[in-house]
């Protein structure tokens, strides 16, 4: 008897727990859907920065009302193939992996694409587990799947980082140039992407050692990729009717 009441217990928390997973499915599913026209409503950083008292200023803003020069130069200094890449810059995965085996003792090397960056920002933690990294490849591959690279790219630029507490371009813009993200010079957009490695760090207001270093490598790389057809794509509104021959992309991503 106590045997038949276990098995019932145990085939009845199976069920339930079945049903839990069948539905969390669908529910992320349906969120990944979702936000492919509405914005998140908060992100876990955004969140964990509230919390820890680093503020939360953000101001979520439309694709055409970000500046192209920001589109191209977080392009430039983040993810160079990014249109190319179906979420993933295998060759420097397996840079960053070889790089992490030859010096263990080193800061770890990462390799994150833009749609990477993401799917960690929006919808999970920081953190290097494998258990992040492990989801952090299922959202990357769904959103790439379902949203493309031009909404990848808008929701990048309103929920990253750039300063403390301080989280997507128009918010950025504002704070540190007191204009809108749509007014941004080339060389403002440089600097908004070059403190994006280490937004906390490499500040932009003081202007920290590092962005006055990495702005002029930046302003070099967007000159440079700017004529690439594929990159036009996703940043202008319309593309020529005859693009200029590509460019050869070096496969920058975020270390």
């Amino acid at each position: 008897m106590q045997k038949e009441k276990n098995r019932s217990l145990l085939s009845r928390i199976w069920r339930i727990t079945k049903r839990t997973l069948l539905i969390l499915f669908i529910g992320q599913f349906v969120y990944i859907l979702l936000l492919k026209w509405i914005d998140p409503p908060v992100t876990l950083t955004q969140l964990s920065n509230w919390i820890s008292g680093n503020g939360l200023k953000r101001d979520y803003v439309d694709y055409d009302e970000m500046s192209y020069q920001v589109k191209l130069a977080v392009i430039s200094s983040e993810d160079q193939l990014f249109p190319d890449h179906n979420g993933f810059d295998w060759k420097s995965i397996e840079k960053a992996v070889n790089y992490n085996k030859k010096k263990p003792g080193r800061t770890v090397r990462g390799a994150s694409t833009i749609s990477q960056q993401v799917a960690k920002n929006v919808f999970l933690w920081q953190g290097r587990s494998y258990i992040r990294k492990g989801l952090e490849a299922y959202f990357t591959f769904m959103i790439e799947l379902v949203w493309g690279k031009r909404r990848i790219l808008e929701v990048y630029l309103n929920v990253a980082e750039m300063g403390k507490g301080v989280f997507g371009v128009e918010a950025a813009a504002q704070q540190f140039f007191n204009k809108p993200a749509g007014k941004l010079s080339r060389r403002e957009a440089a600097m908004i992407a070059a403190c994006l490695p280490n937004p906390k760090v490499y500040t932009l207001k003081p202007v920290a050692p590092y962005v006055v270093n990495r702005t002029p490598q930046i302003l070099r790389q967007m000159a440079y990729l700017e004529k690439d057809p594929d990159i036009q794509a996703v940043i202008s509104d319309e593309v020529a009717e005859a693009p200029p021959k590509p460019v050869k992309k070096k496969g920058t991503t975020r270390k």
